[in-house]
């Protein structure tokens, strides 16, 4: 039997939207698995050289900091082999076997992004006006961009320099680190995902802005305390020392002034079909 067509959105019903969503999860998390089996079968691989890199003295960010540090004459921000003086250990029975499970899938959402983006797309097309739908193509390869950029500014910056002061401070010399895998993983995650998602900002700011639920004006008006939520971010994810928080949050402020830019645009757009 043939498959029913898919309806205009004026006759969707409420329950249609739900099993459009639903299709849209389903089909997104099999994508995700099936990225997760692939990099399952890269584990070492992924595991050695790059969940494990940033534990390493010789990961490139850290060279990058101690070049930067003797150009800047200060010492604050170059780690070297001396201060990786902590292990990594697993402590539960299960520990390696979860830690393996988690990485596949939270990596084959990260490389499964773009098709989750290309679903919302479908998602949420028959709302907008045909114009906009052409727009698909730019949509996906903006949101993905930013969001690999996020991904590696996670990467590259706040999990290094996460390591580097965990590594460092010590309430004592009697305490010696020995840091459990598991919470070593979470931050790894939650650093990668986290950076993706808020690297996304512009785009949602776009479609709020769309909405008529964000304005520029607003953004402008609480810049000060979003300012401010950036620099204790940076303060608490990088070692306490100045030159590490800017390197943090100039990649923050701009991908916030952005969004105000973009909410901006969008306000002057809205105003010119207004008064046409």
């Amino acid at each position: 039997m043939a498959k029913n067509p898919k309806k205009p959105l004026n006759e969707m019903s409420f329950m249609d939207h739900l099993e459009e969503l639903r299709w849209l999860l389903v089909r997104s998390t099999i994508v995700v698995l099936i990225m997760a089996t692939v990099i399952f079968f890269v584990s070492d691989y992924i595991f050695d050289d790059l969940v494990l890199a940033p534990l390493k003295p010789d990961f490139v960010t850290y060279g990058f900091f101690c070049d930067l540090a003797h150009q800047l004459e200060v010492s604050d921000i170059c780690i070297t082999a001396n201060d990786f003086n902590f292990i990594i250990q697993n402590t539960d029975m299960e520990g390696q076997v979860n830690i393996l499970v988690w990485v596949c899938i939270v990596g084959g959402f990260i490389i499964g992004f773009p098709y989750i983006l290309w679903e919302f797309w479908r998602f949420i097309s028959p709302a907008l006006y045909e114009k906009e739908r052409k727009g698909a193509r730019l949509f996906i390869s903006v949101s993905s961009l930013l969001f690999f950029l996020g991904v590696l500014f996670g990467y590259y910056l706040i999990i290094p320099m996460s390591v580097n002061f965990f590594a460092t401070f010590k309430v004592s010399d009697l305490i010696k680190n020995q840091f459990n895998l598991d919470s070593y993983i979470s931050m790894f995650k939650t650093s990668l995902i986290a950076c993706g998602l808020f690297f996304e900002l512009p785009v949602i700011i776009y479609f709020l802005s769309r909405l008529g639920l964000v304005s520029a004006e607003f953004l402008r008006k609480t810049r000060k305390y979003s300012v401010v939520g950036i620099l204790v971010v940076a303060a608490i994810v990088t070692p306490p020392d100045v030159v590490s928080q800017i390197i943090v949050s100039i990649p923050m402020l701009i991908i916030f002034e952005g969004s105000i830019l973009i909410a901006a645009i969008v306000g002057k757009k809205k105003e010119i079909i207004e008064k046409t």
